[in-house]
């Protein structure tokens, strides 16, 4: 069945308090999503985020960002006044996300809902507790310690809570229950809050549909915790880390940092860890969008401490054996594959085997740096995919068209019959509703219009993303009407 849906991360939506939340910004988002006539709301990952903002870069694999927990909805409870959080200065803007003040005064915020819920605890607590208890404490006794150490990385921290020597872990805990609880209450307030909006949402007709990273960070519980699990040496250090190579967007490739699985001790494990790690995600999520796919035919392992991606190599991936694992024990999952990037024969072969619908990237169908740029044309799609006009990684609309090269430009102006540039990005858009594509899914600020301002991420670098979010008033009902008349005329609704 055709349909369409917008990619927009809970951070952007419109908020009074700094960044968006999962309370009434999500659910005013939903009501727009409908009134538009859409089916799916794309998020990137709802994770902590670490040192540079990125959710695709967190201190967990399983944890909820306590940014989007909603002070509103805390206050609705009684776990907040309004006056202790109402005229705090977020020092943002209405269209960008100021993540220092975050850190510095949403969690003083929190501290004080998760007290008074400390007092009186709800009666699922517990089973909260017990049914995450997988990941749970060992997220709060690493949130915990990084707290204790200023915020350091657990590679830095005294080798006996470095190297999990249960006497120091136990030690640490009797002496700090009280913060062990807060990390795990603020758990607790996201995914109430979280299953909420999911509800809401599918109520609505709305499915969500998540984002998973392939990799984890090295500054993350995950590695802390389960070491085993990684390519690290016996000191606990990576041997190698992740990253792309060299290419036509990038003379030095781009250098990720995070560990490479052990994919031949996850094999002798059964893969449980991804087992548990996709079986999670998926009760969370409608649909599962893993990133970069192509990682599990081959990867590229770059040496540590290596200055950028240009002395990598390619290393061989558990392939098809993983996702026979996973559908042995948790059944068919709906999974959208990244396949984006280098694709060899056997990747495709790997993507056909699955049975995942891959992406197709309109932008890239005119960048004539990317080898693989006809595959992306409408000419060629084929149903079975999940058509973006761009996505978190590519520029705007609007934007691609102010700054790609100008060969690039007048190919797509002439194969999108495009005439005038206050529509560019209508023209593109439409172009992709058009399309074979069974699933086509456009950023919000696409449909907003917005220039290179509203780009979301510029891969290999490390400020000003992550940041920008749309302004009050932003999905109105004129938009979602002229939405709406575009999917009726399409088929996507």
């Amino acid at each position: 069945m055709r349909s369409s849906g917008v990619l927009l991360h809970i951070s952007s939506l419109p908020s009074p308090h700094g960044v968006g939340s999962m309370g009434k910004p999500s659910r005013e988002f939903v009501d727009f999503l409908k009134k538009a006539g859409q089916s799916w709301w794309q998020i990137l990952p709802v994770c902590p985020t670490s040192y540079g903002d990125s959710p695709y870069q967190s201190f967990s694999t399983f944890a909820g960002n306590p940014y989007f927990i909603d002070l509103d909805d805390l206050e609705t409870e009684g776990l907040l006044r309004r006056a202790e959080y109402e005229d705090t200065d977020w020092e943002s803007t209405p269209d960008r996300v100021n993540y220092g003040a975050l850190y510095e005064k949403r969690y003083k915020i929190l501290r004080l809902a998760a007290e008074r819920f400390a007092d009186a605890p709800s009666d699922d607590y517990d089973e909260f507790c017990k049914e995450n208890i997988s990941w749970l404490d060992d997220y709060a006794m690493f949130m915990a310690l990084k707290g204790e150490s200023q915020g350091k990385s657990w590679m830095e921290w005294e080798p006996a809570l470095r190297n999990r020597i249960p006497e120091a872990l136990e030690a640490f805990a009797a002496s700090h229950e009280n913060e062990l609880a807060f990390w795990k209450i603020t758990q607790y307030f996201f995914f109430r809050q979280w299953k909420k909006l999911r509800a809401y949402a599918n109520e609505q007709g709305i499915s969500i549909i998540g984002d998973l990273p392939i990799y984890v960070a090295l500054d993350s519980v995950d590695v802390w915790a389960h070491p085993e699990l990684f390519q690290l040496d016996e000191n606990r250090v990576p041997k190698e880390v992740a990253g792309c190579p060299p290419d036509g967007f990038s003379a030095d490739g781009q250098l990720w940092g995070n560990p490479l699985f052990d994919w031949e001790y996850m094999e002798q494990t059964g893969y449980q860890w991804w087992i548990e790690r996709i079986r999670y995600q998926t009760q969370i999520y409608n649909v599962l969008r893993i990133d970069h796919f192509r990682g599990f035919d081959s990867y590229y392992a770059i040496p540590y401490g290596a200055d950028s991606a240009q002395s990598g190599y390619w290393k061989q991936g558990p392939g098809m054996k993983l996702f026979v694992a996973l559908e042995k024990a948790i059944g068919k999952v709906s999974i959208i594959a990244e396949d984006l990037g280098f694709l060899t024969d056997s990747v495709k072969q790997l993507l056909a085997d699955s049975g995942f619908p891959g992406m197709k990237v309109l932008e890239l169908a005119f960048d004539s740096r990317d080898d693989s740029s006809a595959e992306y044309l409408p000419h060629n799609f084929i149903p079975h995919c999940i058509a973006y006009a761009g996505t978190h990684d590519n520029d705007t609309i609007q934007g691609w068209m102010s700054s790609a090269a100008p060969e690039d430009v007048a190919f797509a102006k002439e194969y999108l019959r495009m005439n005038n540039p206050a529509e560019y990005h209508w023209d593109m858009m439409k172009a992709l509703w058009s399309s074979v594509a069974d699933v086509t899914i456009v950023q919000a600020q696409d449909l907003l219009g917005i220039g290179s301002e509203g780009r979301m991420n510029v891969p290999s670098t490390a400020e000003n993303n992550w940041c920008w979010r749309a302004p009050e008033g932003s999905f109105e009902d004129a938009l979602a009407e002229k939405l709406l008349h575009n999917m009726r005329l399409y088929g996507r609704c």
